[in-house]
């Protein structure tokens, strides 16, 4: 079987409870995550997407991102929220959480050098949102060589067309490096190992 590592995206208060960021989708799509993760909680890692605690903080176009979103920063933002959804975050530990402050959680090499470490070849992915911070983290693993399944029915966004539009462009345009599957798909292949040819 592939050393594989589930790498769950971004399943925070902030996107689940009535915020500016809330994705109403991220509730339909919980039990598929919650299903993975119970079963295989020493696999998974959790990103949380943090913000800065001020605009200013920040660099370039997320200086102006943030400008935006103000009352997303951590001054003005109840910090509760930043962390995981309660079903997930009783899972930690020995499921991990890793923070990152940009949509791709490879920008800083910690992860890949962790996951380089611990010879993991196959990273499968959950969370939110399709669009954006899955779509980078999918787009980072296959240009770091890892194999991608991601889970088609255990991501989710709060744009139909574009979550649409993301996971046919995944599925057909990388499909040498990247499978698309449901959660019972990947969950039924687990006992078996996880076949991608």
């Amino acid at each position: 079987m592939s050393n594989w590592v589930h790498l769950c995206i971004d399943m925070q208060r902030l996107f689940a409870e009535d915020t500016p960021w809330h994705v109403a989708w991220m509730k339909e799509v919980s039990p598929q995550v919650v299903a993975l993760a119970e079963r295989h909680p020493e696999a998974t890692i959790f990103t949380r997407f943090v913000p800065p605690r001020k605009a200013e903080d920040m660099t370039g176009m997320w200086r102006a991102y943030y400008e935006k979103w103000g009352m997303m920063t951590r001054d003005n933002l109840d910090m509760a929220l930043i962390d995981l959804v309660p079903a997930l975050r009783a899972l930690t530990p020995p499921a991990r959480i890793f923070d990152k402050m940009t949509y791709s959680p490879w920008v800083s090499g910690e992860l890949h050098s962790i996951l380089v470490k611990e010879g993991v070849d196959t990273v499968v992915l959950t969370g939110g949102e399709t669009d954006v911070c899955v779509l980078a983290a999918a787009l980072g693993a296959i240009d770091l060589g890892y194999r991608v399944v991601l889970l088609k029915d255990a991501v989710c966004s709060g744009a139909d067309d574009t979550h649409d539009a993301s996971l046919e462009l995944l599925g057909d345009r990388f499909s040498v490096q990247l499978r698309l599957m449901t959660a019972d798909q990947f969950l039924s292949s687990l006992p078996s190992g996880l076949h991608l040819d």
